[in-house]
């Protein structure tokens, strides 16, 4: 099915919810609402199935009106952040109770085969409340899947799960997503969670729709700071600078030479420099940039170490592979290559992006 969104806007009292956006998921595919609380992921959910009616604009299905059609009267499947099951009905009837709304045949087939795939299959008789809490979740993911909707909204359904339940699920929605037929929308505030989805992301920020396209397009070349912002895990490094003719000049005298596009000459002197916190190493290559700095605070994730730096440039946050021990106080030099950096005029509109990255 072909969702559309063409004008939407929400207002709640004196308050706006969703600023006018037009939207159109790809058919098929997933596409990720990305961004922060209150961003406006849930409040454009709700629109889009039907549980809320847009202030201003249009919903379309397949070129036809919905907007004014309660959910009832749509075809969608929805997951929410908590897990809604049926107290009462055992994991097999609760996977069951879509099928059986619509007639369909072979039941019992149907649901040990989705039952497998979310690895609930040895629960299918017993109650949610004798499930944890991941399990649980399965259980209304199956029954969603078991819908087989033309729309599948999902809403941060893994928010409440511990990190080793979130990584595990992750990984079998994406296989089982990879399969199906249906038009996925995807809500997250985890800039991880959609890149590992694919896909295609609508970054969101303050009930604005800021940028729509591919994942790893969106990811690579961020039409602004706002973007850069929101599609940064840990968030991005944005450092003060100034153009030069040669490129650009970061604070204690530090110069980069960078081929800034035609446009940047037009653009007043100040500009901001974006710097993964990945793209910063503890190791020198040729052509790097030196920086200076003293350690706040290293914390270990994983298999990576996220320092944090007082710099001249500014506060940094770097992630450094493996796992290292730094000292509070410490000094402690970082190098990036002047070609990782993303280069924003202004008014935060992106001018330059890593060269590696284009298409």
């Amino acid at each position: 099915m072909q969702l559309a969104l063409e004008g939407i806007s929400k207002k709640v009292g004196s308050e706006t919810w969703l600023y006018e956006m037009s939207l159109r998921p790809y058919a098929g595919a997933v596409t990720v609402l990305l961004g922060a609380t209150q961003a406006g992921k849930t409040s454009l959910m709700r629109v889009m199935a039907g549980l809320d009616k847009p202030s201003g604009g249009q919903v379309l299905v397949d070129g036809h009106d919905v907007t004014g059609k309660s959910v009832r009267e749509r075809n969608v499947a929805m997951v929410y952040q908590q897990f809604i099951n049926y107290p009462s009905l055992t994991v097999k009837q609760n996977i069951a109770s879509p099928l059986k709304l619509r007639g369909a045949k072979h039941i019992n087939e149907r649901v040990a085969a989705l039952a497998d795939k979310l690895h609930i299959g040895m629960f299918l008789d017993r109650l949610p409340a004798e499930l944890s809490g991941g399990q649980q979740q399965r259980v209304a993911l199956a029954r969603a899947l078991a819908k087989d909707a033309p729309l599948m909204l999902l809403d941060e359904p893994l928010v409440n799960l511990d990190y080793k339940l979130r990584e595990e699920l992750r990984e079998e929605l994406t296989q089982l997503f990879s399969v199906g037929d249906s038009t996925i929308v995807y809500a997250t505030t985890e800039p991880g969670e959609a890149l590992l989805l694919g896909g295609y992301t609508a970054v969101m920020d303050r009930g604005e729709l800021l940028q729509y396209g591919p994942a790893t397009e969106v990811f690579n070349f961020p039409k602004s700071v706002r973007v850069a912002s929101a599609f940064s895990d840990p968030p991005m490094n944005f450092i003060k600078a100034v153009r030069t003719p040669s490129g650009l000049q970061l604070p204690g005298a530090i110069a980069m030479t960078l081929g800034l596009p035609e446009r940047a000459a037009t653009a007043a002197a100040d500009l901001t420099v974006g710097l993964r916190a990945s793209s910063l190493r503890l190791q020198e290559r040729s052509g790097d940039i030196a920086v200076s700095g003293t350690v706040q605070l290293a914390e270990i994730s994983g298999s990576d170490t996220f320092v944090h730096l007082s710099t001249g440039v500014g506060d940094l946050v770097a992630q450094v592979t493996g796992v290292h021990h730094f000292n509070i106080g410490v000094d402690l030099v970082l190098y990036f290559a002047p070609t990782s950096v993303l280069v924003f005029d202004p008014q935060g509109d992106l001018l330059l992006a890593p060269p590696a990255r284009k298409r």
